[in-house]
């Protein structure tokens, strides 16, 4: 793919992310909710809002591409392109008014993520990567942090929707946090993803995330240098990014095999 190409699907997808971003912030006083695989599981109507906003803007770029959004929308792609849409990703924190909430868009060919875009309004912030052209935040070049020792390594993690599968993560939780400088929840995947890439944090896993949580994201923390894996199988599949040394260590730890 050239990189004329590469370069109008990331201007399309941060024009969209943008848009979406501002509508979001234009938060109601009330919330409708559509329960997804449980009752802690749920979007609202600026979800929905907001993937018909995004989808809208890059069909009328690009009509032939196809769409994959985690609120249901779903075409089939002529082209050879897929979008990969998270139009809210963690609704949570929207929800509660809390900051780090933000847009992931992706664009994937059959080899993987080409471009990946994630802004996140209420901290100011948007990353965005291409395959094989580096990783950026704010416009200017980003790297992880490698290498960094467990014993100094700020790690993020996350907690699966269904309840059931938790006390799996608390084991692995608990692994970690006698070992490790320190452990932070902070309730969105995709920035998760982007601070391993940009260095605010030093590492970040998490077991059942879509591919609307990561598609971004991954090419981001991929791109920025990070190496990003995922282990298992579903519904435990964990999503793992670090720089390579630390990598190594936490796959290891957390009894990981590809």
């Amino acid at each position: 793919m050239s990189a004329d190409l590469k370069q109008e699907l990331v201007s399309l997808a941060e024009e969209a992310a943008r848009s979406a971003g501002a509508l979001l912030m234009q938060r109601p006083d009330s919330f409708t909710f559509t329960e997804k695989s449980s009752a802690v599981d749920f979007a609202t109507q600026m979800d929905q809002q907001a993937e018909a906003l995004i989808v809208k803007s890059l069909l009328a770029a690009r009509p032939d591409d196809g769409i994959i959004g985690e609120e249901g929308s779903s075409v089939e792609s002529k082209s050879g392109i897929t979008w990969v849409i998270d139009p809210l990703d963690g609704t949570v924190n929207y929800f509660y008014g809390l900051p780090g909430w933000n847009v992931s868009i992706a664009a994937k060919d059959k080899d993987g993520s080409v471009v990946g875009v994630v802004t996140a309004p209420t901290i100011n912030s948007t990353w965005w990567a291409t395959r094989g052209g580096g990783a950026f935040y704010n416009g200017h070049q980003i790297h992880c942090n490698d290498p960094i020792a467990l014993d100094r390594a700020l790690i993020a993690t996350g907690f699966q929707y269904d309840v059931a599968h938790r006390t799996t993560q608390m084991t692995d939780l608990a692994k970690l946090v006698p070992l490790a400088r320190d452990i932070r929840r902070n309730g969105a995947a995709a920035v998760d993803l982007c601070h391993v890439a940009m260095g605010a944090l030093d590492g970040y896993y998490e077991a059942g995330l879509k591919e609307w949580d990561w598609a971004a994201g991954g090419l981001v923390a991929t791109e920025a240098g990070a190496r990003f894996v995922q282990y298992g199988q579903e519904p435990l599949r964990t999503t793992l990014a670090a720089g390579p040394t630390l990598h190594g260590q936490l796959a290891s730890l957390l009894g990981f095999t590809a």
